[in-house]
């Protein structure tokens, strides 16, 4: 009986991921972006009440710790990594952990030398140190170099999101890729422009908890993928035996 149940079972699995894949509509992804981005813009207001520019920057140093270390992990994974880690894992090995070693180090090394320095000088940023520090010569150099890095990263970061969101579900609604662009950076910006770092810290946990809930789901439906096909090859081996 337990050998026919798994049999019967392994049949039944490929129609139901068949039809978990018909009922997510072009329909339904829509009411499901259209929820998410509804939720995060109803953060983005609780959380900009009274705001100014100290809330923008610094969320008046009262966000809550382990918030801000839960959407960290978030903020670390961008739409890149979400995306193509997994093919460069499958085809080039586990290279890539080393990227998540360095990771570890260098949060070790933001929380027990960069963190307490901050507090110690009361700036906000490391290019207010390097400013103390070496001058304003270095802090428009570090300055610089940032934007210009984090301006080149988001924007190849922001292209491969938008290529995924056109030609899996806009495009085929007739939308061309700028206004697919277009709509990702309002919607983005609509719930980013007021509340500043403290709206962030917020929405970075919100996503933080969707992004490791599916990838918590995946791994489950992968280790119990591998059990049944366990299962199916002891049964077929017992087949071969006569009791």
């Amino acid at each position: 009986f337990y050998c026919l149940f798994i049999g019967k079972l392994r049949h039944i699995i490929p129609y139901i991921y068949s039809l978990k894949y018909y009922l997510m509509s072009t329909t339904l992804i829509i009411g499901l972006l259209v929820t998410y981005f509804a939720i995060l813009i109803l953060i983005a207001m609780v959380t900009s009440k009274n705001a100014d520019t100290e809330t923008f920057f610094t969320g008046n140093r009262q966000s809550p710790w382990y918030l801000v270390a839960f959407g960290m992990i978030g903020a670390s994974l961008s739409g890149v990594t979400f995306v193509s880690v997994p093919g460069t894992v499958k085809n080039d090995g586990f290279g890539y952990y080393q990227v998540v070693l360095g990771y570890i180090v260098g949060y070790i090394v933001i929380a027990k030398i960069l963190m307490p320095l901050y507090y110690k000088l009361n700036v906000v940023s490391i290019y207010q140190y390097l400013e103390q520090r070496f001058g304003k010569i270095s802090y428009k150099t570090g300055a610089s170099f940032f934007i210009l890095s984090r301006t080149l990263g988001s924007a190849v970061r922001l292209y491969l999101a938008t290529m995924v969101l056109h030609y899996f579900l806009l495009g085929d609604l007739g939308l061309s890729y700028w206004m697919t662009a277009v709509i990702t950076i309002l919607l983005i910006w609509i719930y980013t422009f007021k509340g500043g770092i403290k709206t962030i810290v917020y929405t970075d946990t919100f996503q933080t908890f969707f992004l490791i809930s599916k990838l918590s789901e995946n791994h489950l439906r992968v280790r119990i993928f591998f059990q049944i096909n366990n299962f199916i090859s002891e049964c077929e081996l017992l087949s071969h035996f006569e009791f």
